[in-house]
């Protein structure tokens, strides 16, 4: 909209394109709840009061607040194209998103993420990146591209490019690697994310030091208020494995609220279909007793300001007209959602024609070795054994020391004690490359699971209880081009093909949802008692996150930062 015809609507000398009346006006800038009429004009909000326009809206008294923004999303993780999750979050009220394309970059580079930002547009949610900063995560592991500065330079420049992702690699940065460092002097004058889980002391303040601002990774309240107080922004998670909301909620004061903000990092097809998006985590917020008006501030104007979105996150003159109706803060049943001035959303449903998917064409990402029968023996060599052992709702794990049950000088499965095989294939370059390890936590009394879908570098991983169906749900993978496998017996149970990368279905949310629901029921009746069974596998091969993860490359021991022997001897 010009200025010119901004301002003479903003005045009353022409008619606004819409009035919302009978507003109850969330109002994030003053911090308080009023009543307000407010005026639309093209994609603008132009003011608050009386005003004619050419159509009217009566709120009857609903709540009217700023379009909800979520500052740290990989849509890769909801297993479905950028066109099925604005389908999915844009009636929940979400009407803006910063995505981190990191894992579909490490599968596919450049081109990877040049495939999200053209799959963003013509959709009725705002999509903005952040460069990954860490192509692969680390080198103890291989994955499908390695992005160096000069890589990633060109693309700050993009409009819809705010910064550099989460730099997962604080060791990297602790240890002053050129190309690491690189990386943060090429985004200095932007948002550059941290992701440093359990950083404190001299080395948290040397990781601040370098003008990384944000944590999404605080998992308790000790680690929040020593970020915080180093003037770290902190992301409240609130996703399908890392809920970190309740014990991190008690931190958020009036006095320092402006310093946090909801993400979700990480949500799968059936908790966005069940529970919804940044709603939900308003929601939550709520019951636990946040003020109702702190946590939209926290969904809203926190993000849009934190990164720079100068045009949003709030309902004011000028700004940016993505708007939600809802009725009350307990269940914020949203009635509407305006994305610049346009209603996209009602009732729950998008709004008939809003959008027109665009298919964007991508190559095959899955280039496997001839795996062998005999590529799953453990040779002994030892009878202790490092073990990772899951942390329930987390993505941190621990690092256990058992004894191993060995059979003609190799190291088995222990299905009595919960001791099962776990197994990384590598994907992207044929190399043969097959980590080999120990997981316990899963509960499997038969069977194996299968995955392309594995942090960060989204080789294959396998969780079994024998050899042979590990080979066949791996060998599964590959016929489909990625995705996830139960098998049991010699037999594949369920599947979900992912053939976007080996991370996303073609398919929509619900009928991936659908067959996910299929796979999850299929891994119980094998015994399996984690929920979520398939992104929790998808974290043990994370490098990054302590205590112990598994590479194709071998065990990793995060808080050394290196791979390890299996056997302790």
């Amino acid at each position: 909209m010009e200025l010119d015809q901004l301002i003479k609507v903003a005045r009353g000398e022409e008619k606004a394109d819409l009035l919302l009346r009978n507003a109850q006006l969330v109002n994030v800038l003053s911090g308080e709840i009023h009543e307000a009429d407010v005026a639309l004009s093209g994609s603008s909000v132009v003011g608050l009061g009386a005003y004619e326009a050419r159509e009217v809206i009566d709120l009857e008294g609903d709540y009217l607040s700023p379009g909800l923004i979520d500052g740290h999303v990989h849509i890769e993780s909801a297993m479905i194209r950028v066109s099925e999750f604005a389908r999915a979050v844009v009636p929940h009220g979400t009407t803006t998103v910063v995505i981190d394309p990191h894992e579909i970059a490490n599968v596919m580079g450049l081109d990877g993420i040049r495939y999200m930002l053209e799959s963003s547009k013509y959709n009725p949610l705002s999509v903005y990146l952040m460069v990954p900063s860490c192509v692969p995560s680390t080198e103890m592991e291989t994955a499908g591209s390695h992005l160096t500065a000069y890589d990633i330079w060109p693309l700050l420049s993009d409009e819809w490019v705010l910064g550099v992702a989460e730099m997962m690699n604080y060791p990297g940065v602790l240890e002053r690697e050129p190309d690491v460092l690189e990386k943060i002097r090429i985004a200095r004058h932007s948002r550059i994310d941290g992701h440093a889980p359990r950083l404190t002391g001299r080395d948290l303040n040397a990781y601040v030091a370098t003008g990384i601002s944000s944590e999404h990774e605080c998992t308790t309240l000790e680690e929040a208020q020593e970020k915080l107080r180093l003037g770290m922004y902190i992301m409240i998670r609130e996703g399908s494995v890392a809920r970190n909301l309740e014990a991190l909620l008690p931190l958020v004061t009036p006095e320092n609220s402006r310093q946090f903000m909801f993400v979700s990092d990480d949500l799968l097809p059936g908790d966005l279909l069940d529970h919804g998006h940044i709603d939900h985590i308003i929601r939550k917020a709520g019951a636990l007793g946040l003020d109702p008006l702190l946590a939209i501030q926290l969904a809203t104007i926190n993000t849009a300001r934190y990164f720079g979105l100068n045009d949003r996150g709030a309902v004011s003159p000028g700004y940016r007209a993505d708007l939600v109706v809802f009725d009350n803060f307990q269940d914020l049943n949203i009635k509407k959602v305006f994305r610049g001035g346009q209603l996209v959303a009602q009732d729950g449903q998008l709004m008939p024609g809003v959008f027109t998917p665009r298919e964007v064409p991508l190559r095959s990402s899955i280039n496997v070795a001839w795996i062998h029968p005999e590529a799953f023996r453990i040779r002994a060599e030892g009878k202790r054994a490092k073990v990772i052992g899951l942390t329930p709702q987390q993505v941190v794990t621990q690092r256990l020391v058992e004894g191993v049950k060995v059979e003609d000088g190799l190291a088995v499965v222990d299905v009595g004690r919960d001791i099962l095989k776990l197994a990384v294939v590598e994907r992207h370059q044929a190399s043969g490359n097959i980590g080999l390890g120990f997981v316990k936590g899963f509960g499997l009394k038969r069977g194996a699971l299968a995955s392309s879908v594995a942090h960060d570098s989204h080789n294959i991983i396998v969780v079994g209880t024998n050899d042979a169906d590990m080979l066949k749900a791996a060998v599964e993978i590959v016929k489909m081009r990625g995705g996830l496998v139960v098998a049991a017996d010699g037999e594949v149970l369920a599947t979900l093909s992912l053939p976007i990368a080996g991370l996303m279905s073609d398919k929509s949310i619900e009928e991936t949802r659908a067959e996910l629901d299929e796979l999850e029921t299929a891994a119980q009746g094998l015994g399996c008692q984690v929920d979520n069974p398939f992104m929790a596998m998808s974290f043990l091969a994370l490098p990054v996150i302590p205590e112990l993860k598994l590479t194709d490359k071998g065990l990793v021991d995060v808080t050394q930062f290196k791979i390890v022997p299996l056997f302790e001897g």
